[in-house]
Protein backbone atom coordinates (compact mmCIF):
# COMPACT_ATOMS: atom_id res chain seq x y z
CA UNK A 1 0.00 0.00 0.00
CA UNK A 2 1.95 3.11 -1.05
CA UNK A 3 1.65 5.77 1.66
CA UNK A 4 -0.77 8.66 1.54
CA UNK A 5 2.10 11.46 1.67
CA UNK A 6 4.12 9.89 -1.44
CA UNK A 7 0.22 9.98 -3.31
CA UNK A 8 -0.35 13.65 -2.41
CA UNK A 9 3.49 14.37 -4.05
CA UNK A 10 3.07 12.81 -7.48
CA UNK A 11 -0.55 14.45 -7.66
CA UNK A 12 0.95 17.16 -7.08
CA UNK A 13 4.03 16.95 -9.37
CA UNK A 14 1.58 15.81 -12.42
CA UNK A 15 -0.43 18.62 -12.02
CA UNK A 16 3.04 21.21 -11.61
CA UNK A 17 4.19 19.94 -14.89
CA UNK A 18 0.96 19.73 -16.64
CA UNK A 19 0.68 23.72 -15.82
CA UNK A 20 4.28 24.37 -16.95
CA UNK A 21 3.31 23.02 -20.22
CA UNK A 22 0.38 24.85 -20.56
CA UNK A 23 2.38 28.18 -19.73
CA UNK A 24 4.58 26.89 -21.93
CA UNK A 25 2.42 26.24 -25.21
CA UNK A 26 0.51 29.96 -24.10
CA UNK A 27 3.79 31.61 -24.51
CA UNK A 28 4.32 29.89 -27.69
CA UNK A 29 0.91 30.76 -28.73
CA UNK A 30 1.15 34.07 -27.68
CA UNK A 31 4.47 34.68 -29.35
CA UNK A 32 3.11 33.50 -32.68
CA UNK A 33 -0.25 36.06 -32.60
CA UNK A 34 2.29 38.88 -32.20
CA UNK A 35 4.18 37.37 -35.14
CA UNK A 36 0.94 37.46 -36.84
CA UNK A 37 0.11 40.75 -36.18
CA UNK A 38 3.31 42.34 -36.88
CA UNK A 39 2.82 40.71 -40.64
CA UNK A 40 -0.61 42.20 -41.05
CA UNK A 41 0.58 45.85 -39.88
CA UNK A 42 3.32 45.05 -42.45
CA UNK A 43 0.78 44.67 -44.96
CA UNK A 44 -1.47 47.45 -43.63
CA UNK A 45 1.40 49.76 -44.16
CA UNK A 46 1.30 52.23 -46.92
CA UNK A 47 4.91 51.68 -49.38
CA UNK A 48 6.99 55.31 -49.69
CA UNK A 49 8.01 56.89 -53.00
CA UNK A 50 11.54 56.95 -53.93
CA UNK A 51 11.85 60.50 -54.94
CA UNK A 52 15.68 62.16 -55.74
CA UNK A 53 16.67 65.55 -54.01
CA UNK A 54 17.16 68.23 -56.10
CA UNK A 55 17.28 71.82 -53.52
CA UNK A 56 18.01 72.09 -49.72
CA UNK A 57 16.56 74.28 -47.59
CA UNK A 58 16.31 74.94 -44.11
CA UNK A 59 13.55 72.64 -43.02
CA UNK A 60 12.55 71.89 -46.64
CA UNK A 61 13.91 70.61 -49.61
CA UNK A 62 12.45 70.40 -53.45
CA UNK A 63 12.65 66.36 -54.69
CA UNK A 64 11.42 65.45 -57.95
CA UNK A 65 9.04 61.89 -58.32
CA UNK A 66 10.03 59.01 -60.62
CA UNK A 67 7.32 60.66 -62.87
CA UNK A 68 9.54 64.20 -63.25
CA UNK A 69 6.85 66.09 -60.98
CA UNK A 70 8.52 68.56 -58.29
CA UNK A 71 7.52 69.43 -54.78
CA UNK A 72 8.50 71.55 -52.15
CA UNK A 73 8.15 69.02 -49.02
CA UNK A 74 8.81 69.20 -45.08
CA UNK A 75 12.15 67.08 -44.02
CA UNK A 76 11.76 64.96 -40.80
CA UNK A 77 14.42 65.15 -37.66
CA UNK A 78 16.58 62.32 -38.94
CA UNK A 79 16.74 63.90 -42.43
CA UNK A 80 18.40 66.97 -41.64
CA UNK A 81 21.62 65.76 -43.37
CA UNK A 82 20.73 64.90 -46.80
CA UNK A 83 22.04 66.94 -49.69
CA UNK A 84 21.05 67.38 -53.26
CA UNK A 85 21.62 64.57 -55.15
CA UNK A 86 20.48 62.16 -52.86
CA UNK A 87 17.81 59.51 -53.08
CA UNK A 88 14.90 59.75 -50.20
CA UNK A 89 11.52 57.74 -49.02
CA UNK A 90 9.08 60.16 -48.45
CA UNK A 91 5.61 59.43 -47.23
CA UNK A 92 2.88 59.35 -49.99
CA UNK A 93 0.28 61.40 -48.04
CA UNK A 94 2.09 64.53 -47.91
CA UNK A 95 5.45 63.47 -49.36
CA UNK A 96 7.49 64.13 -46.17
CA UNK A 97 10.94 62.76 -46.47
CA UNK A 98 11.40 60.26 -44.01
CA UNK A 99 14.55 58.47 -44.60
CA UNK A 100 17.62 58.41 -46.89
CA UNK A 101 18.22 55.86 -49.14
CA UNK A 102 21.85 54.61 -48.52
CA UNK A 103 23.75 53.13 -50.94
CA UNK A 104 27.46 52.62 -51.97
CA UNK A 105 26.69 52.91 -55.73
CA UNK A 106 23.83 52.97 -57.84
CA UNK A 107 24.92 50.22 -60.42
CA UNK A 108 28.13 48.17 -60.34
CA UNK A 109 29.15 49.50 -63.90
CA UNK A 110 31.98 46.73 -64.53
CA UNK A 111 29.37 44.27 -65.17
CA UNK A 112 27.35 45.65 -67.86
CA UNK A 113 30.60 46.52 -69.55
CA UNK A 114 33.45 44.53 -71.71
CA UNK A 115 36.85 45.78 -70.08
CA UNK A 116 39.87 44.36 -71.46
CA UNK A 117 43.79 45.08 -72.63
CA UNK A 118 43.34 43.81 -76.22
CA UNK A 119 46.78 42.56 -77.49
CA UNK A 120 45.95 42.46 -81.28
CA UNK A 121 48.03 44.31 -83.49
CA UNK A 122 47.88 46.35 -86.71
CA UNK A 123 49.87 43.72 -88.44
CA UNK A 124 47.04 41.63 -87.84
CA UNK A 125 44.57 44.16 -89.78
CA UNK A 126 45.02 43.42 -93.59
CA UNK A 127 43.01 46.28 -96.00
CA UNK A 128 43.03 48.70 -94.28
CA UNK A 129 45.95 51.11 -94.12
CA UNK A 130 44.37 54.22 -94.92
CA UNK A 131 41.96 54.02 -92.09
CA UNK A 132 44.31 52.61 -89.59
CA UNK A 133 46.79 55.84 -90.66
CA UNK A 134 43.66 58.55 -89.79
CA UNK A 135 42.24 56.35 -86.80
CA UNK A 136 46.40 56.48 -85.21
CA UNK A 137 46.41 60.38 -85.92
CA UNK A 138 43.04 60.84 -84.46
CA UNK A 139 43.39 58.26 -81.27
CA UNK A 140 46.65 57.51 -81.33
CA UNK A 141 48.77 60.17 -81.41
CA UNK A 142 46.73 62.47 -79.08
CA UNK A 143 47.35 59.96 -76.48
CA UNK A 144 51.49 59.32 -77.22
CA UNK A 145 52.66 63.07 -77.76
CA UNK A 146 49.64 65.43 -76.28
CA UNK A 147 52.90 68.06 -76.41
CA UNK A 148 52.47 68.33 -80.03
CA UNK A 149 48.64 69.44 -79.69
CA UNK A 150 49.64 71.86 -77.44
CA UNK A 151 52.46 73.33 -79.67
CA UNK A 152 50.52 73.62 -82.27
CA UNK A 153 47.63 75.45 -80.45
CA UNK A 154 44.50 73.07 -81.32
CA UNK A 155 42.69 70.28 -79.63
CA UNK A 156 42.74 66.82 -80.88
CA UNK A 157 39.31 65.40 -81.97
CA UNK A 158 37.38 63.71 -79.07
CA UNK A 159 35.83 60.83 -80.44
CA UNK A 160 35.41 59.39 -84.01
CA UNK A 161 32.71 57.21 -85.44
CA UNK A 162 33.70 54.38 -87.94
CA UNK A 163 30.76 53.16 -90.56
CA UNK A 164 30.62 50.59 -93.06
CA UNK A 165 29.21 47.20 -93.97
CA UNK A 166 28.67 44.41 -91.49
CA UNK A 167 32.77 42.43 -90.70
CA UNK A 168 34.90 44.89 -92.22
CA UNK A 169 36.85 45.13 -89.48
CA UNK A 170 35.68 48.36 -87.19
CA UNK A 171 36.34 46.31 -84.10
CA UNK A 172 39.38 45.17 -84.95
CA UNK A 173 40.25 48.71 -85.63
CA UNK A 174 39.51 49.98 -82.19
CA UNK A 175 40.85 47.20 -80.28
CA UNK A 176 44.53 48.02 -82.55
CA UNK A 177 44.53 51.08 -81.35
CA UNK A 178 43.34 50.62 -77.82
CA UNK A 179 46.78 48.38 -77.82
CA UNK A 180 49.09 50.49 -79.37
CA UNK A 181 48.08 52.97 -76.77
CA UNK A 182 47.95 50.70 -73.85
CA UNK A 183 44.76 52.15 -73.17
CA UNK A 184 41.70 50.07 -71.35
CA UNK A 185 39.25 49.19 -73.89
CA UNK A 186 35.46 50.03 -72.61
CA UNK A 187 33.13 47.92 -74.82
CA UNK A 188 29.70 49.24 -74.65
CA UNK A 189 26.97 47.40 -77.26
CA UNK A 190 24.43 50.45 -77.68
CA UNK A 191 21.58 47.76 -78.26
CA UNK A 192 21.88 46.07 -74.99
CA UNK A 193 22.00 49.27 -72.75
CA UNK A 194 18.81 50.49 -74.90
CA UNK A 195 16.73 47.10 -74.33
CA UNK A 196 18.24 45.94 -71.11
CA UNK A 197 18.39 49.39 -68.56
CA UNK A 198 15.52 51.33 -69.80
CA UNK A 199 14.94 54.39 -67.88
CA UNK A 200 17.96 53.45 -66.12
CA UNK A 201 20.53 53.86 -68.93
CA UNK A 202 21.00 57.89 -68.47
CA UNK A 203 23.12 56.91 -64.72
CA UNK A 204 24.40 53.80 -66.41
CA UNK A 205 26.41 56.45 -69.04
CA UNK A 206 27.23 58.78 -66.43
CA UNK A 207 29.19 55.94 -64.52
CA UNK A 208 30.83 54.20 -67.64
CA UNK A 209 32.21 57.60 -68.02
CA UNK A 210 33.33 58.08 -64.28
CA UNK A 211 34.95 54.31 -65.03
CA UNK A 212 37.06 55.00 -68.12
CA UNK A 213 37.82 58.79 -66.36
CA UNK A 214 39.06 56.45 -63.40
CA UNK A 215 41.07 54.23 -66.06
CA UNK A 216 42.49 56.29 -68.42
CA UNK A 217 44.47 56.43 -70.90
CA UNK A 218 41.04 54.14 -71.98
CA UNK A 219 39.16 53.89 -75.19
CA UNK A 220 35.17 53.94 -74.94
CA UNK A 221 34.12 51.83 -77.81
CA UNK A 222 30.26 52.24 -78.40
CA UNK A 223 28.74 49.73 -81.11
CA UNK A 224 25.92 49.91 -82.52
CA UNK A 225 25.45 53.29 -81.91
CA UNK A 226 22.70 53.47 -83.99
CA UNK A 227 20.39 51.93 -81.73
CA UNK A 228 21.06 54.68 -79.47
CA UNK A 229 21.49 57.77 -81.64
CA UNK A 230 18.87 57.44 -84.33
CA UNK A 231 17.22 60.36 -85.31
CA UNK A 232 15.09 61.88 -82.42
CA UNK A 233 11.39 61.87 -83.30
CA UNK A 234 9.00 64.56 -81.84
CA UNK A 235 6.62 62.24 -80.75
CA UNK A 236 7.26 58.63 -79.45
CA UNK A 237 6.48 56.70 -76.91
CA UNK A 238 7.59 56.26 -72.88
CA UNK A 239 10.28 54.18 -74.41
CA UNK A 240 11.41 56.13 -76.95
CA UNK A 241 11.51 59.14 -74.35
CA UNK A 242 13.51 57.40 -72.16
CA UNK A 243 16.11 56.37 -74.81
CA UNK A 244 16.26 59.89 -75.67
CA UNK A 245 17.53 60.80 -72.15
CA UNK A 246 20.51 58.43 -72.50
CA UNK A 247 21.28 59.76 -75.71
CA UNK A 248 21.18 62.86 -74.07
CA UNK A 249 23.58 61.90 -71.41
CA UNK A 250 26.00 60.66 -73.82
CA UNK A 251 26.10 64.12 -75.75
CA UNK A 252 27.16 65.59 -72.26
CA UNK A 253 29.40 62.83 -71.41
CA UNK A 254 31.48 63.86 -74.65
CA UNK A 255 31.21 67.38 -74.68
CA UNK A 256 30.05 68.38 -71.35
CA UNK A 257 31.84 70.24 -68.59
CA UNK A 258 34.07 67.53 -67.20
CA UNK A 259 36.98 67.46 -69.94
CA UNK A 260 37.75 63.90 -71.22
CA UNK A 261 41.22 64.21 -70.53
CA UNK A 262 42.69 60.57 -71.99
CA UNK A 263 39.95 59.08 -72.57
CA UNK A 264 38.53 58.64 -76.48
CA UNK A 265 35.27 58.30 -77.88
CA UNK A 266 34.96 55.47 -81.30
CA UNK A 267 31.07 54.95 -82.13
CA UNK A 268 30.86 52.09 -84.42
CA UNK A 269 27.73 51.87 -86.81
CA UNK A 270 26.35 49.86 -89.98
CA UNK A 271 23.92 52.34 -90.53
CA UNK A 272 25.51 56.06 -90.31
CA UNK A 273 22.51 57.37 -92.46
CA UNK A 274 20.18 57.07 -89.69
CA UNK A 275 22.53 58.72 -86.78
CA UNK A 276 21.39 62.10 -85.13
CA UNK A 277 23.18 64.75 -86.75
CA UNK A 278 23.89 66.09 -83.14
CA UNK A 279 25.95 63.31 -82.15
CA UNK A 280 28.58 63.67 -85.53
CA UNK A 281 28.36 67.34 -85.20
CA UNK A 282 32.03 69.04 -84.83
CA UNK A 283 33.05 68.80 -80.60
CA UNK A 284 31.30 64.90 -80.71
CA UNK A 285 32.51 62.56 -82.59
CA UNK A 286 33.18 64.37 -85.61
CA UNK A 287 35.74 62.41 -87.25
CA UNK A 288 33.68 60.15 -89.78
CA UNK A 289 35.87 56.95 -90.96
CA UNK A 290 34.19 54.67 -93.47
CA UNK A 291 35.40 50.83 -93.57
CA UNK A 292 34.63 49.41 -96.37
CA UNK A 293 34.81 46.01 -97.94
CA UNK A 294 38.41 45.20 -98.83
CA UNK A 295 39.74 45.50 -102.27
CA UNK A 296 41.44 43.05 -103.88
CA UNK A 297 45.05 44.22 -102.63
CA UNK A 298 42.89 44.04 -99.42
CA UNK A 299 41.14 40.79 -99.59
CA UNK A 300 44.74 39.62 -100.34
CA UNK A 301 46.32 40.71 -97.11
CA UNK A 302 43.10 39.64 -95.37
CA UNK A 303 43.21 35.96 -96.81
CA UNK A 304 47.43 35.70 -96.00
CA UNK A 305 46.51 36.96 -92.23
CA UNK A 306 44.28 34.33 -91.44
CA UNK A 307 45.72 31.65 -93.65
CA UNK A 308 49.17 32.10 -92.09
CA UNK A 309 49.21 29.04 -90.24
CA UNK A 310 47.38 26.84 -93.06
CA UNK A 311 49.23 24.14 -95.04
CA UNK A 312 48.35 24.63 -98.83
CA UNK A 313 48.77 22.18 -102.10
CA UNK A 314 51.05 23.36 -104.49
CA UNK A 315 48.07 23.45 -107.13
CA UNK A 316 46.29 26.32 -104.90
CA UNK A 317 45.77 29.40 -107.51
CA UNK A 318 45.52 31.99 -104.92
CA UNK A 319 44.98 34.87 -107.92
CA UNK A 320 41.59 33.26 -108.88
CA UNK A 321 40.61 32.79 -105.49
CA UNK A 322 41.22 36.06 -104.83
CA UNK A 323 39.06 36.95 -107.52
CA UNK A 324 36.42 34.92 -106.54
CA UNK A 325 36.35 36.27 -103.37
CA UNK A 326 35.07 39.95 -104.35
CA UNK A 327 32.40 41.91 -102.37
CA UNK A 328 33.43 39.47 -99.53
CA UNK A 329 34.38 41.53 -96.21
CA UNK A 330 37.22 40.47 -94.14
CA UNK A 331 34.93 38.16 -91.79
CA UNK A 332 33.81 36.38 -95.08
CA UNK A 333 37.75 35.81 -95.99
CA UNK A 334 38.24 34.86 -92.24
CA UNK A 335 35.40 32.13 -92.78
CA UNK A 336 36.62 31.01 -96.00
CA UNK A 337 39.92 30.04 -94.39
CA UNK A 338 38.02 28.35 -91.78
CA UNK A 339 35.51 26.65 -93.94
CA UNK A 340 38.22 25.53 -96.11
CA UNK A 341 40.13 23.65 -93.36
CA UNK A 342 36.54 21.94 -92.33
CA UNK A 343 36.34 20.98 -95.55
CA UNK A 344 40.26 19.22 -95.19
CA UNK A 345 39.25 17.44 -91.81
CA UNK A 346 36.25 15.85 -93.11
CA UNK A 347 38.49 14.60 -96.26
CA UNK A 348 40.95 13.17 -93.58
CA UNK A 349 43.56 15.49 -95.21
CA UNK A 350 46.33 17.40 -93.21
CA UNK A 351 46.73 19.98 -96.28
CA UNK A 352 44.40 22.34 -98.41
CA UNK A 353 43.58 21.53 -102.64
CA UNK A 354 42.34 24.29 -104.28
CA UNK A 355 39.05 22.43 -104.58
CA UNK A 356 38.65 22.75 -101.24
CA UNK A 357 38.63 26.79 -100.62
CA UNK A 358 36.60 26.41 -103.78
CA UNK A 359 33.73 24.68 -102.28
CA UNK A 360 34.52 27.27 -99.11
CA UNK A 361 33.65 30.26 -101.20
CA UNK A 362 31.08 28.52 -102.54
CA UNK A 363 29.17 27.85 -99.66
CA UNK A 364 29.69 31.33 -98.27
CA UNK A 365 28.36 32.65 -100.82
CA UNK A 366 25.65 31.01 -100.43
CA UNK A 367 25.34 31.55 -96.65
CA UNK A 368 25.52 35.62 -97.95
CA UNK A 369 22.29 35.08 -100.16
CA UNK A 370 20.12 33.47 -97.79
CA UNK A 371 20.89 36.55 -95.09
CA UNK A 372 19.81 38.53 -97.61
CA UNK A 373 16.59 36.99 -98.63
CA UNK A 374 15.94 36.51 -95.02
CA UNK A 375 16.89 40.13 -94.58
CA UNK A 376 13.93 41.56 -97.26
CA UNK A 377 11.68 38.87 -96.26
CA UNK A 378 11.56 40.66 -92.88
CA UNK A 379 12.01 43.90 -93.37
CA UNK A 380 10.01 43.95 -97.20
Amino acid sequence: MVPEGEVENKVSYSYASHLSGLEEENRYLRETLEGLRQELDRFKRKPLLVCKIREIYSDAAIVRLPNGNEFLVGLSDDCKDVLPGDSVLAEQKNLTIVSKVVSSKKFDVEKFVIIEKPDISWAEIGGLRAQEQEIKEVVELPLRKPELFQKIGISPPKGILLHGPPGTGKTLLAKAVAASTNSTFIEIVASELVQKYIGEGSKLVKEIFELAREKAPSVVFIDEIDALAATRMEIGTSGEREVQRTFMQLLSEIDGFKSLDNVKVIGCTNRKDILDPAIIRPGRLERLIRVPNPDRTGRMEIFKIHSSSMSFNKGVDMNELIDQMEGFSGADIKSVCTEAGYFAIRANRTSISHDFVQKAIDKVKEERIKESVDFKQMFG
